[in-house]
């Protein structure tokens, strides 16, 4: 029996690592956090049925055999009417002019929206590689999703298509492989085990404003943020956490806190169980909601959420 060549057996163990970063861009509400989710298989980007429910960028990282794949989940695109809103939208774009890859996800149920018309042309000014996914292909018939896949390719150069749902997994393992074989070859960024590089107080603060969103959103307007004010580790390995949700005004206030408290009691219980399963210890979680009047226009809570303060 003939001997392997000296070396071979080290290379054929030693594929060629693949590293690099994935852009979901997409119209507001499109499924890009639960994409997101589907894709690194675990919870990382919030989701609500509220419109730009992402604020900034959120990154959750997967392995595909070699590739490691750094999903950065932008703030839907849309055309912006406050300065909040050109924060995301500047955001969003400028995470696609930096990303290795870029997917945009369209929702084949609504089909062709003005701000997906909007995104395509933008796609024009993006060097990245892109590809298409159509999103709840479960509600569509084939032959329209067919006409719309057409259409789409006919707008933009796109790599290739898939046909996903984010909610039931459909076509998830596919559009990984595709974009693990086509990111760069390259050095790991991440440690193989490690699923996001969110901060565990930003991720606690996100998962609250879920829940607050998810308990409120046909009364609580869109300008409303959560901060982790302290983060302490007991000798007991349980954390105390205690979190702070800003509106802009007192009716909202008591919105939040609802009748004799019971609205902020959900809320907290429903976010303590949620981060408690995220670090993997008990959580002892405080909220206290707070009146801070035009925080849309304060830089330093800009800054906070990692996105650039647009001037006027």
């Amino acid at each position: 029996m003939a001997e392997p060549a000296e070396g071979a057996s080290e290379s054929a163990a030693a594929p060629v690592t693949r590293c690099g970063f994935v852009a979901l861009i997409g119209a507001p509400n499109v499924g890009k956090s639960t994409l997101l989710n589907a894709l690194v298989g675990a919870k990382i980007s919030i989701v609500t049925p509220k419109v730009q429910t992402t604020r900034t960028l959120i990154r959750g990282i997967a392995v595909e055999g070699p590739a490691q794949l750094i999903f950065v989940d932008t703030p839907g695109i849309f055309a912006p009417r406050r300065r909040l809103d050109r924060a995301m939208v500047g955001s969003a774009w400028g995470s696609a002019q930096d990303a290795d890859l870029v997917t945009l996800l369209i929702d084949a149920h609504k089909g062709l929206q003005d701000d997906d018309e909007a995104i395509l042309r933008g796609l024009a000014d993006i060097r990245a590689g892109k590809v298409l996914a159509l999103n709840k292909v479960d509600l569509v018939a084939k032959p329209t999703l067919l006409q719309l896949a057409q259409r789409l390719n006919q707008e933009a150069a796109f790599a290739a298509t898939f046909m996903v749902s984010a909610l039931t997994g459909d076509g998830i393992a596919d559009l990984k492989k595709f974009l693990a074989a086509h990111v760069p070859a390259g050095p790991w960024l991440y440690p193989e085990d490690q699923i996001s590089d969110a901060p565990l107080r930003q991720l606690a603060a996100e998962i609250t404003r879920e829940k607050l969103y998810l308990r409120l959103h046909q009364e609580l307007p869109y300008q409303s943020t959560v901060e982790t004010e302290v983060w302490k580790e007991l000798k007991d390995g349980s954390v105390r956490i205690e979190q702070t949700i800003y509106v802009e005004r007192e009716s909202q206030r008591k919105i939040v806190l609802g009748k004799g408290g019971a609205a902020i009691k959900a809320i907290g219980t429903a976010a303590r169980a949620d981060i408690a399963a995220a670090i993997e210890h008990p959580v002892h979680l405080f909220l206290f909601v707070k009146v801070r009047e035009g925080w849309g226009d304060d830089p330093e809570r800009y800054r906070e959420m990692g996105l650039e303060f647009p001037q006027e």
